[in-house]
């Protein structure tokens, strides 16, 4: 008896201790679980979140000490600020001056009587050892006195007054080189490396500036643009501290950047009757003469462009490329379908890059669930200086192991002119003839295109550019079919030319729409051969298993 006794007790005590023992690791579990949630929440909080969290009052002290004493040494910094502004802005101004303007300058600048604050500090690690880089994140909210000096085409002077700036964004500054004398740096540039904000009010004194149609528009449009041009990060003002020669320090092209704007697809339609109109803006520097416009395919949602674009890069670390896409609305404004950006310290120079990039609403936004459509692109970013080695294509031991050889590469022929020893860049233009092989190997997993839930599919094979077109043998009842059909296709430029694979259901009456592959011919010149599979897009299902070929015939023309 005292054995059972014995027995039930200690069951019980065991399944006491089984219980207290789950229940001190679920508690334990449920706090390492909110504290990783609030770990993750710190790390995701940016500087406007600590500003919401903690009063200014509670800024590092040596931050409030900066601010104190620049209010206190303001007036004097005031007027040589207000000098260089006027020196550097005013022929950037002139430069992008309104076509309606005969001129555009400043009767009276300057920065009025508040000083900017700064919000922020961070040191860069750059791995320079030869300088201190260091990003100030500043605030103004000001009352300068700034006035332009306006003439109208029709010979009407306007003086204008820009009110009510208020200004948020980070300057870079760059203390370089390291000396040994005080006061330790040889010259410092800065720059605005991110423009947060920047509002203004624009009045004519004595007047009203809406009287003359679409003229606050475009003055205020130059006053961005010339803010972009003169201080926009990586655009650099150099101030010598210590006498000596700095010009390393100043803005100098560093490479170049070759874009291949391929197409779109999904893209949102912005258009009440038909289709959006879409074409691309692109841009490294958000500056007019820097820009590049696509043109403009009507009435399509997957547009297909084609089209080669070419950027100066001045600091590979740090610039983007961004592209938007927009929809032409003729006469009207027109409205952005969605915009993309790519960090060039992403590519690897010399080598080809091919992306697809979501597009969402707008750059600064960290999230954007709404489908905008994606656009393709294909970049390859060449530093000055780099050897590409494209010599003589017809020689024996030539072999194009890189795309840099091929794509709008060629020799920067210096010749001097016979009359008064003129200088000329000539550049010779790879065009790439040769003929491509397309082999059609087999289709997977296709929809559905009959009422019977199977499909008759056949592929068309054709070049964009020369409309050359093949097709495969139907293959009936079967989803996921086996071709192996090979076509050639002579190509006179396989730099610009593209290769289209259209999917068909065949009908006795008629065709049905299955999709399609739109690919370019980047990657197997550079390749030479190579196999692969393809999602067909406009289709729920299915991709395209192909082997491509390139027996290439470069030839030469002066351009």
């Amino acid at each position: 008896m005292s054995f059972v006794v014995g027995l039930l007790i200690g069951l019980v005590v065991g399944l006491g201790l089984i219980v207290a023992f789950v229940r001190s690791e679920n508690a334990r579990s449920k706090s390492r679980s909110q504290l990783a949630a609030t770990v993750a929440a710190f790390a995701r909080m940016t500087v406007e979140d600590s500003r919401k969290l903690l009063a200014p009052e509670y800024y590092p002290s040596w931050l409030t000490w900066l601010n104190e004493h620049l209010t206190k040494i303001w007036p004097y910094v005031n007027e040589a600020a207000s000098e260089l502004i006027k020196t550097n802005v005013e022929p950037i101004l002139e430069q992008y001056r309104p076509i309606i303007l005969s001129s555009l300058k400043f009767s009276k600048l300057t920065l009025g009587t508040v000083a900017p604050q700064f919000t922020g500090v961070s040191i860069i690690e750059d791995g320079c050892s030869d300088g201190i880089t260091m990003e100030l994140e500043m605030q103004w909210d000001g009352n300068p006195s700034i006035i332009l000096d306006i003439k109208t085409r029709v010979g009407v002077g306007l003086p204008v007054q820009v009110k009510n700036i208020a200004f948020t964004g980070v300057f870079r500054l760059i203390f370089k080189p390291l000396v040994d004398e005080l006061p330790c740096f040889g010259a410092v540039c800065f720059s605005l490396r991110h423009k947060k904000k920047l509002d203004l009010t624009l009045k004519v004194i004595g007047g009203d500036i809406s009287a003359i149609p679409g003229i606050s528009d475009a003055i205020e449009g130059t006053i961005r643009d010339a803010v972009e041009d003169s201080i926009t990060w990586p655009v650099r003002i150099v101030i010598p501290i210590i006498p000596g020669d700095y010009s390393d320090l100043e803005l100098k092209p560093v490479g170049r950047l070759e874009v291949k704007l391929v197409q779109a697809k999904e893209l949102t339609n912005k258009d009440i009757i038909g289709k959006s109109d879409p074409y691309a803006v692109l841009y490294v520097r958000p500056i007019r003469s820097r820009t590049k416009t696509s043109k403009t395919i009507s009435n399509q949602l997957n547009p297909v462009w084609n089209e080669h674009f070419e950027f100066i890069v001045e600091d590979a670390s740090t610039q983007h490329l961004v592209i938007k896409i927009f929809d032409d609305e003729g006469l009207q404004a027109s409205e952005l379908i969605g915009c993309a950006q790519i960090r060039l310290n992403e590519l690897e120079p010399g080598k080809v890059k091919d992306v697809w990039l979501k597009l969402v609403k707008d750059l600064d936004l960290q999230r954007d669930n709404k489908n905008r459509g994606q656009v393709h692109l294909e970049l390859l970013y060449c530093p000055f200086g780099m050897k590409n080695g494209f010599t003589n294509p017809f020689a024996p031991e030539y072999s194009m192991t890189s795309l840099e050889k091929v794509l709008n590469s060629g020799e920067e022929d210096m010749d001097s002119a016979e009359n008064g020893g003129e200088i000329k860049n000539k550049r010779r233009e790879v065009i790439t003839r040769g003929v491509l092989a397309v082999t059609v190997i087999s289709a997977d997993d296709l929809a559905p295109a009959d009422v019977m839930g199977k499909a008759d599919p056949y592929v068309v094979v054709s070049m964009k550019k020369t409309a050359a077109k093949n097709k495969t043998r139907v293959a009936n009842d079967n989803l996921n079919p086996v071709w192996n059909q090979t076509f050639d296709f002579v190509v006179e430029d396989g730099l610009h030319d593209m290769l289209i694979l259209e999917v068909w259901d065949h009908d006795t009456f008629g065709k049905d729409y299955m999709g399609r592959c739109i690919l370019t011919l980047t990657r197997v010149i550079l390749e030479g051969e190579y196999k692969d599979s393809f999602q067909l897009d406009g289709a729920k299902s299915g991709k395209l298993n192909l082997n491509l070929k390139w027996m290439p015939q470069p030839i030469y023309r002066d351009s």
